[in-house]
């Protein structure tokens, strides 16, 4: 019978060759396939087989020579490594059977691919969309293997990464690398690579794309780099799980459990918040990056028969190795989530430790008192978190007083307010989000010694003395302060920047909106 069957025959190991490929093995009067190959599979061809076997870059002469022998009567398999049907030898022999216009059957039996047996070393890494890639451009112009680069890297897929490199394909994984992070993948994504998968050289290795050496890497070599939401488990220092560290892109299902637990406002302010921190540049202006539920923490290492360095991370909350410190990270995530504007990155200044000193006096019970500059700031501060933390919100304005403290004196409203609120609470949070000449008193009354705040959240917005209150304000060094500066401010910020301190006690796990 005149019959090509191509085989996938694994990796490389024995134990990786299907049962359905040994029999195929067995049956073969011919066998073609690249030399190298031949070692795994001796065992299982029957004596007096022919074996057809040729070198690298001969892959046309190999199709040839098995339909000769096909045509002749031979029962031929074909092998590939890996999966005869991934960068293997099956699409040449169809394409060559169509083109000869051939009676000769041609089946396939699917092998275990390289990318899954790394994917198997590494633990998890391919648990939710991925791609393969070749960097080979033998076949295909580069100028289209860097499109589908970027179209990954663009897309989160993970992404399992073929012939990365050879003696004459030097610089290709650089680019790739550089491909990846230009377009936003983030530096501390996770990445697997694994030589010689399934030999007795195998190698196995784990690191950051931001780590990745291509130095390291040689034609033997799969990687896999995972997406945003892939990290790697490690156990505890000290502890007896015996599994040693692991590439895991999860599907979900954890995720789905947080999202019972959690009201659909929360959900939605939740994933807000993580592709705000996704497209955070950080302060060295690249793209940061971070993983949307998963954090980073540092390199380490394990000690087994292969070579494994792990970032490890942990799920649900910030980086270990955040781009900023977790109080201004926490802020700035509020400020960006109410304005859709990134250039809070550069805006929004936090003195040293602002927020977690607010914070603890909120807890400590010596600060419960928030005064505001107009009303729209009182109205934008979370009810539930003021109630739950037993602090009263307050703006002077419709105060009868004002007014005529205003006409006397010659002054704002809004400076009036703040003259009544200094005299009645002069160790209170001050927020502005509306009036710079607010601020500018506040400033004065602190000069005089008439105000002592616990802290100060500046964010007046407009054109005229906006700029000038700001830089009054920073003076004050010992008193904690949230400053928005230039033009830009607003209630809504004032107000999420005074939610910010309220609910910091949520930062490190990443989850807003509990009081929504």
């Amino acid at each position: 019978m005149k019959k090509i069957i191509i085989t996938g025959i694994g990796p490389g190991s024995p134990d990786d060759i299907t049962q359905a490929v040994t029999e195929a093995l067995h049956q073969a009067t011919a066998v073609v396939g690249y030399k190298y190959y031949f070692q795994f599979v001796r065992p299982w061809l029957t004596p007096g087989c022919t074996c057809i076997d040729t070198g690298m870059k001969h892959e046309r002469e190999r199709a040839e020579q098995a339909f000769q022998l096909a045509e002749q009567g031979h029962t031929v398999v074909v092998i590939s490594s890996g999966d005869g049907g991934i960068y293997g030898m099956a699409p040449l022999v169809f394409e060559m059977k169509h083109q000869r216009g051939s009676d000769v059957e041609v089946s396939v039996l699917p092998g275990i691919s390289a990318f899954q047996k790394a994917a198997s070393l590494l633990g998890a890494p391919i648990g939710h969309d991925l791609c393969l890639i070749s960097l080979s451009d033998l076949m295909t112009p580069w100028a289209l293997i860097e499109k589908r680069i970027r179209a990954a890297a663009m897309a989160d897929f993970v992404t399992a990464v073929y012939n990365p490199k050879s003696n004459g394909r030097y610089w290709q994984l650089y680019r790739l690398k550089e491909l990846f992070l230009q377009e936003g993948r983030s530096p501390h994504t996770p990445v697997g690579y694994v030589r010689q998968a399934g030999r007795p050289e195998q190698e196995v290795t784990m690191t950051t794309l931001a780590d990745l050496d291509p130095e390291q890497i040689d034609m033997f070599t799969v990687l896999i780099i995972g997406n945003s939401q892939s990290y790697v488990w490690q156990p505890a220092p000290g502890t007896t799980q015996p599994n040693q560290a692991a590439m895991i892109t999860p599907r979900g299902y954890y995720r789905d459990e947080l999202a019972e637990n959690t009201k659909p406002g929360q959900q939605i302010m939740m994933q807000s918040f993580r592709t705000i921190l996704h497209e955070l540049k950080g302060p060295q202006g690249n793209t940061y990056g971070c993983s949307a539920n998963l954090s980073t923490c540092g390199s380490g290492s394990t000690s087994s028969s292969t070579n494994i360095n792990t970032c490890g991370r942990v799920i649900g909350g910030f980086p270990a190795d955040p781009p900023y410190p977790l109080g201004h990270l926490w802020a700035l995530l509020h400020a960006i989530h109410t304005t859709a504007d990134f250039d809070m990155e550069h805006l929004l200044h936090t003195d040293p430790g602002a927020v977690e000193a607010l914070y603890q006096r909120v807890k400590e019970g010596t600060l419960n008192t928030i005064v505001t500059d107009v009303t729209m700031v009182t109205a934008g501060i979370r009810k539930g978190a003021l109630q739950r933390l037993g602090i009263e919100a307050k703006c002077y304005l419709s105060d009868p007083r004002v007014a005529q403290m205003a006409a006397t004196d010659g002054i704002t409203r809004t400076q009036a307010g703040i003259r009544l609120a200094v005299a009645e609470h002069p160790d209170a949070l001050f927020a502005f989000g509306n009036a710079p000449t607010a601020l500018m008193e506040l400033c004065d009354l602190m000069r005089k010694g008439k105000a002592r705040p616990a802290g100060i959240i500046a964010a007046p917005v407009g054109f005229v003395h906006v700029c000038e209150s700001k830089h009054m304000v920073k003076t004050f060094v010992n008193i904690p302060k949230l400053i928005v500066q230039g033009r830009k401010g607003g209630s809504n910020l004032a107000a999420t920047l005074c939610n910010a301190i309220l609910t910091f006690d949520d930062a490190q796990q990443l989850k807003p909106g509990r009081d929504l």
